[in-house]
């Protein structure tokens, strides 16, 4: 099995992963440096095998989303490239190593998966986290309510109560 690279940094792989069209993705740009290739050679190797890449393993970004990832990363509009990037898939990612025969290419591959196996548990314990506390709060909502019952009704036993004081002795029915 080979190896991963020495300086495979593992949170450069979680920062590249984007959610793009709802999906987790990463950029060609950024899988070519991480494989250790050009990303016009990745792109290549791609298309000599589009039929292993159908629309839910990669596609190409449109104009709106490229423009969004410029202004959220700040790249310059000079130079750089001509087209829009490609955004693989987790499951394009792993077909990935099927056209890049490298060792390289399967160790970074290897690390790639892990990164999104590990945002995958993340994402699942902090949605159950959040169920938790959303089941908290409604049942310390539904106490809050109880308690304040609670609370109303002793502060209206502790009301003295109202009674109208009858005088005392013989009363004629025009007094009253």
């Amino acid at each position: 099995m080979a190896k991963p690279p020495r300086n495979l940094p593992t949170d450069a792989i979680s920062s590249a992963i984007l959610v793009i069209r709802g999906q987790r993705v990463m950029l060609d740009a950024d899988l070519a440096q991480l494989y250790g290739v050009e990303t016009r050679a990745l792109i290549q190797a791609v298309k000599r095998n589009l039929d292993r890449f159908p629309p839910d393993f990669m596609f190409q970004l449109a104009n709106q989303e490229l423009a969004n990832l410029k202004s959220q990363f700040v790249i310059s509009s000079w130079g750089g490239r001509r087209t829009a990037p490609y955004a693989f898939t987790e499951q394009g990612v792993a077909m990935l190593s099927s056209v890049l025969r490298s060792s390289q290419a399967i160790a970074v591959n290897i690390e790639i998966m892990r990164a999104f196996v590990r945002l995958r548990e993340w994402l699942t314990t902090n949605k159950e986290l959040a169920a938790k506390l959303d089941a908290l709060e409604r049942k310390l909502s539904s106490y809050d309510q109880a308690i304040a019952g609670i609370l109303n009704a002793i502060r209206e036993l502790m009301k003295p109560p109202e009674t109208k004081k009858r005088p005392i002795g013989f009363v004629t029915p025009k007094e009253k």
